[in-house]
């Protein structure tokens, strides 16, 4: 069920009968899993779960469906196989306040989902298009599992909120890590002002009194085309993931995905060459291959790599695609597959 991709193996060439052998290792690869059911996700926040746990994605919602809640899609076969399993919240349990907060607001996207003691914190954006009137909320949970009768979304209101003329980012698109001592850290940031980050605290999830978010990704020029940030803690190096360019055109989308590292969660994050992403670096990491269009909106969990991809085959429309990341020898992850390598 899976692309097998055996990293650092031994290559074989035979020249002609008699001719010596060469050998050579073969550069990493990531694992594509090969992925059945309902996969028509967008802005994909994974949840691996344990081993002979279910796994679990959260998404950008759909107004015909809960009211614009985030989507949740359960897999019980290590992530190869998922289903609807409903939203996040319907009509009696939506947060009232963020059709205050954002007028127009319709449906709610990219959620992020974190565990800790216990407690399941799901950030989400509320917002618009072309617009930095936005916000960024927070909805808790003791379990992930629809079925356990302890399970209940509880609302804890707004976390962080971008206002037109006042603020230079745009609130939405969390992602959040915490670092080697446990403290909680949320990326945000879609055009505008870029990426930024602020520090929260547990157990309340929110950001400290007095934080201030501080720019640590940006293209530098207008439109300022990068979001949805996701941080990962591996072997004493932060990893910046981050999407460029434009998504939401079907087959027309020029989304990819870059990345930076930083040895401390504030930065600086720079990629192979040492170029700082607050000055447009990022080492590039996914791009458009094949039927392939536009992938980016991206998570990590377990090691996984979870995005959205724009289907050419299938008129553009958007899929889940899941892919276990390799790592090169100096410590960079890699999301292309062998054939995409080949190719």
């Amino acid at each position: 069920m899976r692309r097998a991709v055996v990293a650092g193996a031994v290559a074989v060439v035979v020249l002609g009968a008699g001719a010596a052998v060469l050998l050579w290792p073969p550069e990493p690869a990531a694992t594509a899993l090969t992925l059945t059911g309902d996969i028509r996700t967008h802005d994909p926040a994974l949840v691996a779960g344990d081993e002979g746990e279910p796994w679990y994605v959260f998404s950008t919602g759909d107004v015909r469906e809960g009211l614009g809640a985030p989507q949740i899609r359960r897999s019980t076969d290590a992530g190869l196989t998922w289903e609807l399993v409903g939203t996040v919240w319907d009509a009696a349990t939506r947060p009232q306040w963020a059709y205050e907060a954002v007028s127009g607001v319709s449906n709610f996207w990219a959620p992020e989902v974190i565990e800790n003691d216990g407690t399941f914190y799901l950030y989400y954006s509320v917002s618009t298009f072309g617009t930095n009137g936005s916000a960024i909320g927070l909805t808790t949970n003791t379990t992930l599992d629809p079925d356990d009768p302890d399970y209940a979304w509880v609302d804890q209101g707004q976390v962080i909120a971008s206002v037109p003329g006042e603020t230079d980012y745009n609130a939405i698109d969390p992602g959040v890590v915490e670092d080697a001592d446990g403290t909680p850290w949320m990326a945000f940031g879609s055009f505008w002002g870029g990426i930024q980050l602020v520090e929260l605290t547990w157990p309340s999830g929110m950001p400290v009194d007095g934080a201030t978010p501080v720019t640590i990704a940006s293209r530098t020029a207008p439109p300022n085309a990068i979001e949805a940030p996701y941080l990962v803690l591996r072997d004493g190096w932060y990893y910046l993931f981050v999407s460029r360019d434009t998504c939401c055109r079907g087959s027309d989308s020029t989304y990819n995905m870059a990345v930076g590292r930083s040895r401390e969660v504030t930065g600086p994050y720079v990629d192979r060459s040492g170029t700082d992403m607050t000055l447009d670096g990022g080492e590039p990491l996914l791009g458009t291959v094949g039927d392939m269009v536009g992938p980016g909106g991206q998570s990590v969990s377990r090691g996984h790599l979870a995005f959205h991809y724009y289907d050419a085959a299938a008129g553009g429309d958007f899929r889940l695609e899941l892919r276990e990341l390799a790592w090169d020898d100096e410590g960079w992850p890699v999301a292309t597959a062998r054939e995409e390598q080949d190719d």
